[in-house]
């Protein structure tokens, strides 16, 4: 398997003759006419690029802009993108939900053909989220790995390292050089309703480990790494994409406990560092992050020593956009120190986003010095991971590439590693795969891939049971409770974002009270397992659904693995309660 060039030296390294303040000071004397001949090679290319470049092209090298309008599963790119690339030069597109890996190559081509048919024919830096590998924006075909989570339940960094490194070559093969991972947020609320099994968990020491092994990992293999989401959205309980958080504890806690992971990252050297939409009341009791220069300059940059790209969240978020809007927002984050705005509304907003900051600069609250100082950072990173040479890719490539049964196996293994067995009372588990019996699945979500992969695993006889919502009704529980009589096992599922509803726990009642052996199956955030009723007879956590409720056949089906005789791997990387202490995990 060739995972790319060994990248063994950290962005500051790469910088030849440039110290800890970075390109941007040196690229910004150069370009106002300073000496040039001290400058290596690389740094040359990009003073070029800031004396040649037009202020409007270098603020459109500071947008990142979405593709908006698909309407059919092989339709390119529509018009608004193409005008966005080649009207207002933006430097970034994050890209969503392509049908197929050799569909994604193609349209990641189609817009860096337009990126490089006009002047000053600079390529992107084609972006997506690939928290849980390929599989998170590619429908068909992609590999789909454990959550974080489950990863760090392996207790193996190895496998975080195996886990990116896959992932960077079937993304690579498509186009994308700039993946929006590893989560570095440590989960220190169990009623966080958006991190959760998105993180490695709720130990600092865990998350700064994982963290760094899969940056490094990423960045080895020319896929830019960005841990997110700075600084830290582990505590939080409420979720950026509908409020604004606010985290209220001293900074005491914020230094020892959420900033360590990416004062790692960047150790490591990481590349980017991405925002998160949180108040943190320690350091700024007004803005949150993204929009705070006490933040983002003054922690992230000037205490914490990153001299790399500063990407927002989405600022179509409701925690942005509902209190300052698109254009007071960028122009604030931009002020705070941000180099990349990732504009990821309608067409108007990201029209809004650009215009914001030439408007901005036109009122000279923008300087030409600080727009160089972020497009140095983002010209250097594309010079860096190969964009400026090698933009387009071969589908055939990524035909063979992603996907491959060589790395479904790999990932398959990885969460089995990380499946956690919490209880077993009486040694239900391993359930008896030959046994010729009626096994009853039950539960909220997905239950179709446990119930398929219960039947690929077993001689028995499935019946299901699915709930009409996440909190399913007393009637339903009755419901399920009568079809667990005639039944040998029950596996139940159970699936949770915060706290589990309590429709879910009156099934696993209902079900036991049919004298029914029953194994909960927790499938979301494992916290639920503390809930569980006492007459639940084994309790398994597999990490694999998180709060979008994406699909984790891989998870799912290793966790079956584990009730019919795979050994269980995983210890808990959190606490439930004060039942189940963070290494907690029993085998057979």
């Amino acid at each position: 398997m060739n995972f790319g060039r060994n990248r063994t030296t950290s962005r500051r390294r790469f910088i030849e003759g440039v110290g800890a303040t970075g390109l941007a000071a040196s690229m910004t004397g150069v370009a106002a006419g300073g000496d040039s001949s001290a400058v290596s090679p690389p740094n040359a290319v990009v003073a070029g690029y800031l004396d040649d470049l037009s202020i409007e092209e270098k603020i459109g090298q500071m947008v990142m802009v979405t593709t908006r309008g698909i309407t059919g599963p092989h339709e390119m790119p529509p018009g608004e993108t193409k005008t966005a690339i080649q009207n207002l030069n933006v430097g970034s597109v994050i890209v969503y939900n392509q049908t197929s890996p050799a569909y994604a190559a193609t349209y990641n081509n189609k817009l860096q053909e337009w990126a490089m048919d006009t002047d000053p024919e600079i390529p992107l830096l084609v972006c997506a989220d690939f928290e849980y590998g390929s599989a998170h924006n590619i429908d068909i075909g992609g590999t789909t790995h454990p959550r974080k989570m489950g990863l760090a339940a392996s207790g193996s960094t190895a496998n975080a390292v195996t886990s990116a490194e896959v992932t960077a070559e079937e993304i690579r093969s498509m186009g994308f050089t700039w993946n929006f991972d590893p989560g570095a947020d440590v989960n220190t609320n169990p009623s966080n309703p958006v991190i959760g099994v998105r993180s490695f968990g709720g130990e600092t020491e865990t998350v700064s480990e994982f963290t760094e092994a899969m940056v490094e990992a990423y960045q080895d293999n020319d896929v830019i790494a960005t841990p997110k989401h700075f600084p830290g959205h582990g505590d939080t309980d409420h979720d950026s994409h509908y409020d604004l958080p606010i985290v209220t504890y001293d900074e005491q806690t914020l230094h020892d406990v959420h900033l360590p992971p990416f004062q790692a990252a960047i150790d490591a050297g990481t590349d980017a560092i991405m925002t998160a939409h949180v108040i943190v009341e320690a350091i700024d009791d007004e803005r949150p992050a993204t929009l705070s220069k006490d933040v983002l300059t003054g922690l992230l940059r000037e205490e914490m020593g990153f001299d790399g790209l500063i990407v927002t969240d989405a600022m179509s978020m409701d925690a942005i956009e509902d209190e300052w809007g698109t254009s007071d927002g960028t122009r604030l984050a931009v002020e705070a120190g941000a180099d990349v705005i990732m504009a990821t509304g309608t067409w108007q907003d990201q029209l809004d986003t650009y215009n914001a900051l030439h408007q901005a600069y036109a009122d000279d609250e923008l300087s030409e010095e600080r727009i160089n100082e972020s497009v140095a950072r983002i010209l250097e990173t594309k010079l860096e991971y190969g964009t400026m040479d090698q933009y387009t890719v071969n589908p055939e490539t990524a035909i063979e590439t992603v996907g491959h049964p060589n790395h479904r196996d790999t990932a398959a293994d990885l969460a089995q590693d990380g499946i956690t067995l919490i209880h077993n009372d009486g040694n239900l588990l391993p359930l008896d795969p030959s046994a010729n019996e009626t096994v009853l699945v039950a539960g909220v979500e997905d239950l179709g891939t446990i119930r398929d992969a219960v039947e690929a695993e077993t001689d028995a006889t499935t019946l299901q049971f699915s709930a009409s919502s996440h909190d399913p009704t007393p009637t339903e529980a009755e419901n399920a409770g009568a079809l667990a009589a005639g039944a040998d096992t029950a596996i139940v599922q159970t699936y949770s974002q915060a706290a589990i509803p309590d429709g879910q726990l009156g099934v696993l009642e209902s079900i036991a009270n049919a004298n029914t052996p029953v194994v909960g199956l927790s499938t979301g955030l494992p916290y639920d397992i503390g809930e569980y009723p006492d007459a639940v007879d084994a309790a398994v956590a597999s990490y694999a659904i998180e709060r979008w409720q994406s699909e984790n056949p891989t998870a799912l089906s290793a966790a079956v693995s584990v009730l019919f005789g795979a050994q269980p791997g995983g210890q808990l990387p959190v606490a439930i309660g004060d039942q189940y202490p963070i290494g907690h995990g029993e085998s057979y």
